[in-house]
């Protein structure tokens, strides 16, 4: 597993908040639900993203993607400067300004919700409702707020996601999870390929023949009793060559890094499984519940019962 693919390996897209906004102007739509990350794609017409923060809002057009990090609120809008007239809570849940209920109101079939079923403008929305551990190293690498033009980006899963979003069949939940992991994952290789991307340093060097083989390897497998001098025999090349190499491109050295992935899949095995800390140790390379209780509490200054009961 590489660190992108890592992204989605411990809390994927589960039950998802995947719905189509068919809108009409005016509107705005305040959204401050919390939710880690949100992906918005315009089918038809446009829409603007207004971040609360120091950000420049952002027109989305046909063929567009942005990507939302949360927890920070922000609005959509018809124009830049629409004051908002619902706003959508955590959960999903979507209201007045004041309080009242508009979820029945302003549905409009299968998925879909808007204050027009012709309106001109049409907004696929994706939201992950839950933040992962593993996740954090990629997410903060992202700006708050993404933008993907059409015409520097072309990803096929935005005409699928849009026939599948209005299907009422079995398990169609799962699928429309998928699709949005699938889409994700597009958005940020799309991003982090562009000319002069500020790529992390650690997705840069999964390119480099040596210091990719041994990011793999750790990630792959964190369970494993890794020594720079095992990692170094694996890549090919000497013990000091691989520590310089490795901390050069990273960033820092080896073993700190595994250290770093180890623990962030702990805090991630913690809080989205039951497995006892016994097992999470062992799973991610500790001889014992002991041994990763005193890194964990070191590392992240809580142990991992404080953490998983977060």
């Amino acid at each position: 597993m590489d660190a992108l693919a890592g992204l989605l390996d411990g809390p994927r897209a589960k039950g998802a908040f995947v719905l189509r906004m068919v809108m009409a102007p005016p509107w705005s739509v305040r959204i401050a639900d919390e939710a880690p990350l949100c992906l918005m794609c315009v089918t038809d017409g446009e829409a603007w993203i207004v971040p609360d923060g120091e950000g420049a809002p952002v027109l989305l057009r046909p063929g567009d993607i942005a990507i939302a990090r949360g927890p920070e609120p922000y609005t959509v809008a018809h124009t830049s400067d629409a004051p908002p007239t619902a706003v959508i809570g955590p959960g999903g849940h979507c209201s007045t300004l004041s309080g009242e209920p508009l979820e029945e109101s302003m549905s409009l079939g299968v998925r879909t919700w808007g204050n027009a079923p012709d309106g001109t403008t049409t907004v696929l929305v994706g939201t992950y409702l839950l933040a992962g551990e593993v996740s954090r190293r990629l997410l903060d690498a992202l700006p708050d707020l993404l933008h993907l033009p059409a015409e520097v980006w072309k990803c096929p899963l935005m005409p699928f996601l849009e026939e599948e979003i209005s299907r009422d069949e079995p398990g169609q939940s799962v699928v429309l999870d998928r699709v949005l992991d699938l889409l994700l994952i597009a958005a940020v290789r799309a991003w982090f390929s562009r000319p002069g991307a500020a790529a992390p340093a650690w997705y840069r060097a999964m390119g480099d023949p040596v210091v990719g083989r041994a990011l793999r390897l750790m990630e792959n497998d964190p369970a494993h009793p890794w020594t720079v001098a095992t990692l170094a025999d694996k890549a090919g090349v000497s013990r000091a060559a691989l520590a310089r190499r490795f901390t050069g491109l990273v960033g820092e050295p080896p073993m700190a890094y595994l250290t770093g992935w180890r623990l962030a899949r702990a805090a991630d095995l913690l809080r989205q499984t039951d497995a006892t800390v016994e097992s999470v140790a062992r799973q991610v390379g500790y001889s014992s519940a002991f041994a990763l209780s005193a890194a964990f509490k070191r590392v992240r200054g809580v142990s991992p019962q404080q953490h998983r009961g977060t």
